[in-house]
C-alpha cells in the first residue's frame, strides 16, 4: 500500500494562521474530498501536500517510489507537441524504468551468472507490466476521448487549445501517469457534465488514493467516502460522503451560533460597561477588569463559517405572462460546412424549467442566444409570447460591467427599493463578503464580474431566464443559494448547466442537442440519463411509451421519426398526411392563444385605469370578460397539449 503522511503540519501568512498542526494520511483506497470556506487555506494545504509550498514546520513522511500527480486550478498550458505526443508525456515514469531494464539487461549480457541482476531486472519487468505501461496507448485514447477530445484533436499541436481544453490536457496527463495518489483542485472547473460523469466513473474506479476540492455536490457524493474541512486553520475529517458531512455539519454549527449568540451578548455587555464608565474614577478599576474579560474572550472569539451560513432571498415578482411564452420553427443555424442546428422545433410553456444539453460545441449557447435575441443570423421563425420579459446571463456579460462605484453603491444603484435592506445578504450570497464589498467595479476579476452581472439579472422582474452556465464561479453554497431562488421563481427559466446536481434539481424538461440534430424528453434529468443508459446498453424503449410509475416525466419526444423501413410506403405517406394536419392545426390553435392573451391583456391594462375600476359596472363587466377569456385559453391549451 502505497501512502505520503502529513504531520503536524503549520504555516503562518504575517499574524494569520492558515495551518495549525494539520496532519492527515494519503494512501492507497483514500478517497477525500477537503473542502472550507474560499480563503480558508485549501489550495495552500494541497500545494504543500504536492511539495511545491515549504510549510513552517510538520513532517512529511512518504512511501519509498510512491507516485503522486497534482492538478491546479489553472493556469498551465501546453505547446510545441501534438496532442498525442503530449499526452505521451505523462508515462515518461515507463520510459525510464525502460531505460533502467534496457541498462540491467546489459550487465547481465556481460554477467550472466549474476542472480541479484537477474532478480532486479526481473521486478522492473513485472511492475513494467502490471502499471499497463504496454496499454498505454489505448489508456490515452479512453481518457482524451473521456474527457471530451475528439480522434480528430490527437493531431492538433496543442497550443491551438484554449485555457479549458488546457486543464483538460493537464488533466488527463494526471489520470494516464499512474499515480499512487492523485490531488486535485477544482478538477471539475473545465468540464462539460459529459466529461464530468466521464471523470466520476474513472474515480470510482481508481485503485490508487485521491483527495480533491470541487464545488460539485453530486460530483462529490459519488465519489468520496470521507471529507476533511479545514477551518480557522484546523483539520478535522467527516467520515461518509458530503452530503452526510452536511448535515453533520448543520447540527454542529446550530450549536455554535447559540455559543456565538451568548458570547456575542456577553461581549456588548462589558463594551457597554467599558464604554460607560471607563472615563470615571471611581469606576475605573471595575473598567479595567472589564477591560481583561473582553481582551480574554476576543482571543477566543466565535467565528461562524461564511460558507455554512444561511442566505436566502427571492426574486421580485414575475410580471405576467402567456402559456406559450417561445414557440421555434424549422430553426437552423450554420457554421462553417454544416448546420449546428437543424429544423429544430421547440415550444416552451409557462414555468417550465428547460435545460439545454449536450457536449462541447454542439449548439447549446448558439441555441439561448438565438432565443434571447443576442443572435439573429439563423433562419426559421421564433415567436414571443404575451409579456414576456426576458432576462439573459452568459459568461459574456461580465464585459458589460464596469464603473468606479464599489459593489455596493453599484447594487444598490440598481435593486429595487424594497430589496435594499437585503442586498448585502445577498452580496454575501454571491462570495462578496465584509469589507468585499467596498472593492470598486474596476478592479474586480472576470469571475467577479460575472457573479455580479448574474446578481443584478436576477433582481430584474422577468418572467422569462435564459441562463447560460450561471453556476460558473459559485462554490457550493452560492450555488444553493442561487437554486432556491430559481425554484421559488415565479417565471420560465430555459438555462444550461454543467453541474448534475443543480440540473436535477431544477430541471422538468430536457433538451438534448447533438451532431446538428435535436430530441426533447418532457422528464426531468434522471429520467433521461436513464433512457441515454438504456439506449447505450442496447435496450429499446418504445418512444411513445409512458414513463414508469412513480416519475413525474414524461416520454420522449424526437426529431427523427421511427425507421421508414419498418413501414410500407402506404403506411409511412398517412403518417405523413397526419402529420402535416396536425402540424396546421397546432399552429392555427397558437395563432387563437395568441390573439386570446393579446385581447386579455389589453383588458386588464383597462381593468387598471381609473375611468373602469372606478365604475363599478364597467369593471364588473370587463373581469367578466377577461374570465370568459381565461377559460377559452385554458380549453385552447388543452387541446394544443392533447394534440403536441
Amino acid at each position: 500500500m502505497a501512502f505520503i503522511q502529513f504531520s503536524k503540519v503549520s504555516l503562518s501568512f504575517g499574524n494569520r494562521d492558515i495551518l495549525k498542526d494539520v496532519s492527515v494520511n494519503l494512501a492507497t483506497g483514500t478517497k477525500a474530498a477537503l473542502t472550507g470556506a474560499n480563503g480558508a487555506g485549501k489550495s495552500t494545504l494541497i500545494k504543500i501536500m504536492a511539495g511545491l509550498v515549504e510549510p513552517d514546520s510538520g513532517q512529511r513522511i512518504a512511501q519509498k517510489d510512491a507516485r503522486l500527480a497534482y492538478l491546479p486550478q489553472s493556469g498551465l498550458v501546453h505547446s510545441g507537441s501534438t496532442l498525442k505526443e503530449e499526452a505521451d508525456k505523462a508515462f515518461l515514469w515507463g520510459y525510464d524504468l525502460q531505460k533502467k531494464i534496457d541498462s540491467l539487461g546489459e550487465q547481465m549480457a556481460q554477467s550472466p551468472d549474476n542472480s541479484r541482476l537477474a532478480e532486479e531486472h526481473s521486478a522492473l519487468l513485472q511492475k513494467l507490466e502490471e502499471s499497463g505501461w504496454y496499454r498505454r496507448e489505448a489508456l490515452a485514447e479512453q481518457v482524451l476521448l473521456g474527457l471530451g477530445f475528439s480522434r480528430e484533436d490527437f493531431g492538433r499541436q496543442t497550443q491551438e487549445f484554449s485555457g479549458g481544453w488546457q486543464m483538460r490536457i493537464a488533466l488527463a496527463k494526471c489520470l494516464m501517469s499512474g499515480p499512487d495518489i492523485l490531488l486535485l483542485d477544482e478538477p471539475t472547473n473545465y468540464l462539460d457534465i459529459e466529461a464530468r460523469n466521464w471523470l466520476e466513473k474513472f474515480l470510482s474506479e481508481f485503485k490508487g488514493g485521491f483527495l480533491l476540492v470541487s464545488h460539485d455536490r453530486y460530483f462529490l457524493d459519488h465519489t468520496i467516502n470521507e471529507v476533511y474541512e479545514l477551518f480557522g486553520g484546523d483539520l478535522k475529517r467527516y467520515p461518509g460522503n458530503f452530503s452526510h458531512y452536511e448535515e453533520v455539519r448543520e447540527v454542529e454549527l446550530n450549536t455554535l451560533i447559540a455559543e456565538y449568540e451568548k458570547q456575542q451578548a456577553e461581549i456588548q455587555h462589558l463594551q457597554e460597561f467599558i464604554n460607560r464608565f471607563g472615563a470615571k474614577a471611581t469606576k475605573a478599576a471595575q473598567a479595567q477588569e472589564r477591560q481583561k474579560m473582553l481582551d480574554k474572550l476576543l482571543e477566543k472569539e466565535i467565528v461562524i463559517p461564511e460558507n455554512l451560513k444561511k442566505i436566502h432571498f427571492s426574486f421580485p415578482q414575475a410580471p405576467h405572462s402567456g402559456q406559450l411564452v417561445l414557440t421555434l420553427k424549422g430553426i437552423c443555424k450554420n457554421y462553417g460546412a454544416g448546420d449546428i442546428l437543424h429544423d429544430l422545433d421547440l415550444v416552451v410553456e409557462k414555468n417550465e424549467r428547460l435545460v439545454v444539453c449536450g457536449r462541447n460545441g454542439e449548439g447549446k449557447s448558439t441555441l439561448l442566444r438565438i432565443l434571447c435575441g443576442e443572435d439573429k443570423d439563423f433562419t426559421g421563425e421564433i415567436k414571443t409570447g404575451s409579456g414576456v420579459a426576458i432576462g439573459y446571463f452568459s459568461q459574456d456579460s461580465a464585459e458589460k460591467i464596469s464603473g468606479s462605484q464599489t459593489i455596493l453603491d453599484y447594487m444598490e444603484s440598481r435593486c429595487p427599493l424594497e430589496l435594499i435592506p437585503k442586498i448585502r445578504d445577498m452580496l454575501g450570497a454571491f462570495l462578496f463578503r465584509g469589507d468585499d464589498v467596498y472593492k470598486s467595479i474596476n478592479v474586480l476579476s472576470g469571475g467577479e464580474k460575472s457573479r455580479i452581472a448574474l446578481l443584478e439579472l436576477l433582481l430584474r422582474p422577468v418572467n422569462l431566464l435564459i441562463l447560460d452556465e450561471p453556476t460558473n464561479h459559485l462554490d457550493m453554497h452560492s450555488k444553493d443559494v442561487l437554486l432556491d431562488a430559481l425554484k421559488c421563481f415565479g417565471g420560465t427559466v430555459v438555462f444550461v448547466s454543467h453541474d448534475r446536481g443543480f440540473i436535477e434539481d431544477l430541471s422538468t424538461k430536457v433538451l438534448e442537442l447533438k451532431a446538428g440534430k435535436y430530441r426533447l424528453f418532457p422528464g426531468d434529468y434522471k429520467y433521461y440519463m436513464e433512457r441515454i443508459e438504456a439506449e447505450e446498453n442496447g435496450i429499446e424503449v418504445n418512444p411513445q411509451s409512458p414513463a414508469p410509475a412513480g416519475k413525474t416525466s414524461a416520454p420522449e419526444i424526437s426529431q427523427t421519426p421511427v425507421s421508414e423501413t419498418k413501414r410500407s410506403w402506404e403506411e409511412q405517406k398517412k403518417l405523413e398526411a397526419q402529420k402535416r394536419k396536425a402540424e396546421k392545426e397546432l399552429e392555427k390553435i397558437e395563432n387563437q392563444i395568441m390573439e386570446l392573451e393579446e385581447k386579455k391583456s389589453q383588458l386588464e391594462n383597462q381593468l387598471a385605469s381609473p375611468e373602469v375600476y372606478s365604475n363599478g359596472e364597467k369593471a364588473k363587466a370587463v373581469q367578466k370578460e377577461i374570465t370568459q377569456l381565461s377559460e377559452e385559453i385554458d380549453q385552447l391549451t388543452q387541446k394544443w397539449e392533447s394534440l403536441a
